[in-house]
């Protein structure tokens, strides 16, 4: 079965097409600056150089026909007909409560979607309208919506339910929803096979630090906490995101400064986290580069940054009842050698204890394990694959749905 996995932002489409049989990526890339100037679009056959090309790309559907396009270039596409895509699964960021797991798209599926719009108003909409391309441009075709939320919602009521009044959760849906959840299902995985034990044994700590960042406690493979809540913005403290806080803090802010509704959601998204905190960048590597040279606040924000993880290993350990593995992914969490051993810092009196040699050598696209020969705990290093896992989940959705229609015509 080939797939085709997009992903659409504001002003993006990142995609792969996959051949899941053999987990092979037959193609992939980049659209980027869709109803801008200077719309670029960059694709990636398997066993050819890269191509870019530039041009005018108004929309998600101008995007997603490029991408079909090149798929299907007598110079540098991999099939000869759409007939030759058997499904598209897509990253679809929040499904509020009622998708507990990926879900075959209908029009039912889609308002629901819209419905939750006002949960996620950055993504949902440009997550619909790449649907919403695909359904004009390869109609048939299967779709699949692979949800960020999904993994996170057998977490126990109290661990999702907001200490104010029960009415708001019952009448708005307000309570921790937790997000990555693609990329946290499959680094867990990834480490109790590198373990060789089965996951439902395990307790494991996942880490996905990005310019995003959230941890998820895992235990017998199900999320039963997660740092980021109703929204990405709680957790820990991200790229140009605040992370917790005192909810105090934002009114008397916007008291003090006059603020709007809108400046102050922008202040703490846009403008807080390691760029607010450094005043220079929200690039972790741009901070560790800062730091080196002596400026005080980067390294300020370094410290804060490795300190909120530190807390949540710390109370996620106790939420688990113990802690068999640590895993580090994402941008971050993959690449920074030095944030993962300020994570682990003081951490020996939970068996973690990691060694410099492998943390410094460990990069590539690998698994590593980073811990010293006598750590209790399991350190990993595993790069993330939620395309992977989106594809996955399509093939399974897409096939489950068609032994139901055999079965209805069986009656």
């Amino acid at each position: 079965m080939k797939i085709l996995v997009l992903n659409c932002g504001s002003s993006s489409v990142k995609y792969q097409f996959m051949d899941i049989e053999k987990t092979y990526v037959l193609a992939k890339g980049m659209v980027s600056r869709i109803g801008m100037s200077g719309a670029m679009h960059a694709y990636k056959p398997h066993d050819r150089p890269e191509v870019t090309t530039t041009g005018e790309i108004l929309d998600h559907i101008m995007a997603v026909e490029h991408v079909i396009t090149m798929l299907l270039s007598p110079n540098h596409g991999v099939i000869k007909d759409k007939s030759e895509i058997d499904a598209v699964g897509h990253r679809v960021v929040h499904g509020g409560e009622a998708f507990p797991d990926s879900v075959l798209i209908d029009n039912d599926v889609m308002q629901v979607l819209r419905d939750c719009i006002e949960l996620a108003p950055l993504h949902n909409p440009h997550n619909i309208r790449g649907i919403t391309a695909c359904f004009q441009l390869l109609p048939g075709i299967p779709q699949v919506a692979v949800f960020d939320t999904a993994f996170h919602l057998k977490m126990p009521p109290y661990a999702y339910i907001y200490g104010i009044p029960y009415v708001l959760y019952k009448r708005y849906g307000i309570r921790r929803y937790g997000f990555h959840g693609t990329s946290h299902f499959y680094v867990s995985r990834r480490a109790a096979k590198m373990m060789n034990r089965p996951i439902e044994e395990l307790n494991i700590i996942t880490c996905h630090l990005g310019n995003g960042a959230s941890m998820s406690a895992v235990k017998g493979g199900i999320s039963i906490d997660t740092s980021m809540g109703f929204t990405p913005l709680e957790g820990l403290l991200m790229g140009t995101r605040s992370g917790d806080l005192d909810p105090a803090i934002i009114l008397h802010v916007m008291a003090r400064e006059e603020l709007s509704l809108n400046e102050a959601n922008t202040m703490l998204n846009k403008h807080s986290g390691l760029q607010g905190i450094s005043g220079i960048s929200g690039d972790m590597r741009d901070i560790i580069k800062e730091a080196d040279k002596g400026n005080t606040n980067s390294q300020l924000a370094l410290d804060v940054y490795c300190y909120r993880i530190r807390k949540y290993i710390g109370s996620y350990a106790a939420v688990l009842g113990g802690l068999d593995a640590l895993v580090f992914t994402a941008g971050i969490g993959e690449n920074s050698p030095l944030v993962r051993k300020k994570c682990c810092e003081n951490l020996d009196f939970l068996g973690i204890r990691v060694d410099d040699e492998k943390n410094n050598q460990a990069k590539g696209p690998q698994t590593d394990e980073i811990q010293t020969d006598d750590s209790k705990t399991k350190v990993f290093r595993v790069p993330t694959n939620e395309e992977l896992v989106i594809a996955l989940d399509t093939k399974r959705v897409v096939e489950e749905g068609m032994e139901r229609k055999k079965m209805v015509k069986g009656v």
